[in-house]
Parts: structure tokens; C-alpha cells; sequence
């Protein structure tokens, strides 16, 4: 004959499984809640009921063609002009249209005043012109324009070339050049253009430029790589987030995630686990349906799947808390986690930062561009026995620079 379980051991085991069956329960009733708002939303429309026709604005474009009650739709201006009025609008039940029909406005170059020296500003589309005074030159009327008639010839064959402006002190000729010129060797009446980028390249100063440095003449401009601007100082690059803005082109069933120098579009899929079935109960998380009784493959199967998306720069610094998982509430008596798989292991690992709380940190710099991916396992136990498990996969992006 072999032993029973005592009378003590079984009404502990049934207030676990009581416990794990409410969290379960009021989970479910929160989605059934959810799910009776859309439906009587959907039930109140008319059948192929959809809003009124809406136009892109000039000079612009619209996102999305479904107009049927609960859809959005979103605008973008062409570059060099400003939206005016809803970003998106939404069709309602009562099929009219939320929000404002936007226009996109010219940008108005000239209200920053970029013409220097006196010079009239005119507005043009995407840009601007300066219509300098007399002696006066340049895209912004920043240079001044020689009228002596000692000016060399060949100072006016290139821009890279421009005459000295001389004078006599004391019997002595002294000349200077235009800023970004520098004296031509002996020829003190040529100008010759500074290449700023070839001189301070590198420094105590650092590089002028975070990614390019372009040699103009008397001066420089820097430029960024593909999904990133020119930040106002200039000289660095500050990513263009198309998840925000709407520059993606992700499908409504993917979700977009913003990255370094670009955009990735992603699906979330429950697991496959025989034995097992799981239902998503948000666009990131899937939970497993309650278990027969009997089924023990069931039991042991992960009770949620959890997805994180993270978007960092090549070759970040390492040690790194990257994510943090915790438990709300613990039902056993011990909390246990762990990293999944053989080959995260080159980049991570996971240590405790508190009694309920695990880390998964970075422990060597990762080369750009490149995708990794983490699953980190929180495990309750009871007296070494198994009561639950909890999977959170962390994917990252990294970007092919360092900024």
C-alpha cells in the first residue's frame, strides 16, 4: 500500500490551485469586459456603415483607407511645410469624423532672419533667398564682396578662392581674409578656403561633426546618416523616431518599433506548446488557458509569454541593467531566475537585484547592426515543487552607430 496525502497537504494544495484559478478568473473577466465594449460598438454601426470620404491636404498626404467606426486616419506635409489643424482623425459611431481637416502651411524660412548685413529675405518653398546690399555676397549676405580694383583675376574663378581686403599701415601693407580664408603663401593678396574638416578632424576638442563633416567654402556643414537630423548646434544627429511621426509602413497588425537610425515592424505570436493553449490578453503578453486537471505537461507549461522590444547604440558600454522583471505578488515560498538558451549567454546574464525582483544585464558590448534576442524565466516554487512560470522575452535592436 502506499502513503496518502494528509488531509493538511491536500486543502494547502487546493487553496494554491484555488489561488492560481481567481488570478485566472478576474483576468479573463477584464478581457470578457473589453471585448462586450467593442462588440457593442461594432453592434450600434449600421452594416457597412462607414464616415464620409476625407481628402489628403495639399501639399501632403493621408495614412489608412478603412473608414469604417473605430479607424483612424493620419496626415504627413511634404517637407518644407507645417501641419495645420488634427495630426489624425477618427471615424465615430455616429459616422462624423473627429477632430479638424488639417492643411499644410508653407514654413516660413524668413522668420528666423537668416539673411545677414541688411539683406531682404524672400520666401521660397522648402527654403529661402537673400537678396544681399551692395558690397555685400553669399547665401546670406555673410561675406563681403571686394570692389578694389587690385583684386588678383583668378580670386574670382572659384569660391575656394577670394581676394584679401589690404591696407596701408604706417607704409606697411597688412591684409586679412574673409573667416574660413587664410593667406595663400606669399601671395598675400589671394585667399585660399580653410578645410575645417581635414584640420580639426581630430582633437582635444573632439570631431566637428558626429558622423560627416562637409568642407564648404568658408566653412562647414556636418550631415547625418538615414533616419536621423542635424540637431540645432549643427554638429550632432538626433534619430527621427517614424514610429511617432508616422513615416513607417507597418501593416495595423504589426507593431512598430522605433530604432537607432530606422524602424522595425513586429508580430507578436502566442506559443505553440503541446498540450498547452494560450490566448493574447494584450498586444505584448499571452496567457495560458486554465489546465485540465490531470495534465501535468499543462501544469509545467509557462502560465504567460511576455515580449519587450529595446533599441541601444552599437558597442554600449558594459556591465548594464538592460531589463528588470518582477513578481507582484509571490505564492510560494521561493522565487527563482533564470536565462533561457545557450547563445544569449555571450552578451548576458541574470542576476537578483531584490527578493522579487531579477535583472537581465549586459556583460559584453554588442557590434551594430544586429538583433538579440533574451528569455528570462521567473519560476514560483513550493517546497522545490513547481507552481508557476512566467517567460519575458526581451528582443534588441542594435543600431550600426554609436549614437
Amino acid at each position: 500500500p502506499q502513503d496518502c496525502p494528509s488531509k493538511q497537504d491536500m486543502q494547502s494544495s487546493l487553496r494554491q490551485v484555488h489561488k492560481l484559478l481567481s488570478a485566472h478568473e478576474e483576468s479573463y473577466l477584464q478581457n470578457l469586459r473589453t471585448l462586450r465594449k467593442k462588440l457593442s460598438l461594432l453592434q450600434s454601426a449600421k452594416p457597412n456603415a462607414t464616415c464620409p470620404n476625407i481628402d489628403a491636404p495639399a501639399s501632403g498626404r493621408k495614412l489608412g483607407k478603412v473608414h469604417h467606426p473605430g479607424h483612424e486616419v493620419h496626415f504627413l506635409c511634404d517637407l518644407g511645410f507645417e501641419l495645420v489643424g488634427s495630426e489624425t482623425r477618427q471615424c465615430r459611431a455616429n459616422l462624423s469624423w473627429s477632430g479638424q481637416q488639417p492643411v499644410c502651411r508653407d514654413i516660413n524660412e524668413c522668420a528666423s532672419f537668416p539673411c545677414m548685413n541688411g539683406g531682404t529675405c524672400e520666401n521660397e518653398v522648402n527654403g529661402f533667398v537673400c537678396i544681399c546690399d551692395k558690397g555685400w555676397g553669399g547665401s546670406t549676405c555673410q561675406s563681403q564682396v571686394p570692389t578694389s580694383a587690385s583684386s588678383s583675376p583668378q580670386a574670382t574663378l572659384s569660391p575656394a578662392i577670394r581676394p584679401s581686403h589690404c591696407s596701408q599701415v604706417q607704409g606697411t601693407t597688412h591684409c586679412t581674409c574673409d573667416p574660413g580664408y587664410t593667406i595663400s603663401g606669399r601671395d598675400t593678396t589671394v585667399c585660399t578656403d580653410i578645410d575645417e574638416c581635414e584640420l580639426f578632424h581630430t582633437g582635444q576638442a573632439g570631431r566637428l561633426c558626429l558622423h560627416t563633416c562637409v568642407n564648404m567654402a568658408g566653412g562647414y556643414r556636418c550631415s547625418c546618416p538615414s533616419g536621423y537630423n542635424v540637431t540645432r548646434d549643427g554638429r550632432n544627429c538626433k534619430d527621427v523616431d517614424e514610429c511617432a511621426t508616422r513615416q513607417h509602413n507597418c501593416s495595423r497588425d504589426q507593431l512598430c518599433i522605433n530604432t537607432y537610425g530606422g524602424f522595425q515592424c513586429v508580430r507578436v505570436y502566442c506559443p505553440r506548446i503541446r498540450n498547452a493553449t494560450y490566448a493574447k490578453t494584450s498586444p505584448l503578453r499571452c496567457e495560458r488557458n486554465p489546465c485540465p486537471v490531470d495534465s501535468r505537461a499543462c501544469s509545467q507549461a509557462p502560465n504567460s509569454v511576455s515580449h519587450h522590444f529595446l533599441s541601444v547604440v552599437s558597442n554600449m558600454s558594459a556591465p548594464r541593467v538592460m531589463f528588470r522583471v518582477s513578481a507582484v505578488r509571490v505564492i510560494g515560498d521561493t522565487l527563482r531566475f533564470s536565462l533561457l538558451g545557450s547563445h544569449a549567454r555571450r552578451h548576458f546574464t541574470v542576476q537578483r537585484s531584490d527578493r522579487l525582483t531579477g535583472q537581465l544585464l549586459l556583460v559584453s558590448p554588442i557590434q551594430g547592426p544586429a538583433m538579440v534576442e533574451a528569455e528570462v524565466e521567473m519560476t514560483e516554487l513550493e517546497k522545490r515543487v513547481q507552481l508557476a512560470r512566467y517567460i519575458t522575452k526581451v528582443t534588441v535592436f542594435v543600431s550600426q552607430y554609436d549614437f
